[in-house]
């Protein structure tokens, strides 16, 4: 072999290689976002939140009412929302939640989804989460009961029955 040869094999070998970088990458659903047989039963399904870095975050949560709370907040869940992963075996229940949404995407938002106008239509429509905090929170601040603590005179007034109490109970001989 020659070193002309061997540099048409490098040239191959390297046009294989950026052939392969710009194959898209298949999308694998990721573990936590899978809701197994017997968690689908339980009405849980798996959510993709979309942050707003772009950062996609998976996790399982229970539709009640249909509705799923998610960071604290209730979303919907209705069947209009719900999405099925198809893989070689199961299926799975998906919904693909922005973060700054309480309305998850449907299939016909999904392929033109674009994150500013998603967040200025989620404005304009109410169904934007920033009214939801601070509701949400004022909310469980007034439901919060605290302790009442008790006085300082019925602190001293039952130390004072205990130590009567030890006090007779040494000088009758009761201990």
């Amino acid at each position: 072999m020659g070193i002309q040869e061997d540099i048409k094999e490098l040239k191959d070998i390297m046009k294989e290689k950026e052939e392969d970088k710009d194959k898209p990458k298949k999308l694998r659903l990721p573990f936590r976002g899978k809701s197994g047989r017997g968690k689908q039963k339980r009405n849980y399904v798996g959510i993709l939140k979309i942050n707003e870095n772009g950062v996609i975050s998976p996790s399982k949560q229970e539709i009640k009412e249909q509705t799923v709370v998610v960071d604290g907040i209730p979303r919907l869940a209705t069947t209009d929302f719900l999405l099925r992963w198809n893989t070689l075996r199961k299926q799975y229940p998906i919904m693909i939640l922005p973060s700054w949404s309480v309305k998850p995407l449907t299939t016909q938002e999904l392929f033109s989804f674009d994150p500013k106008k998603n967040y200025e239509e989620s404005m304009e429509n109410g169904s934007n989460i920033k009214g939801y905090k601070l509701l949400m929170n004022r909310m469980k601040s007034e439901t919060v009961d605290t302790k009442k603590q008790m006085g300082g005179i019925a602190k001293w007034i039952i130390g004072f029955i205990v130590l009567a109490v030890i006090g007779y109970a040494v000088l009758t001989g009761g201990i």
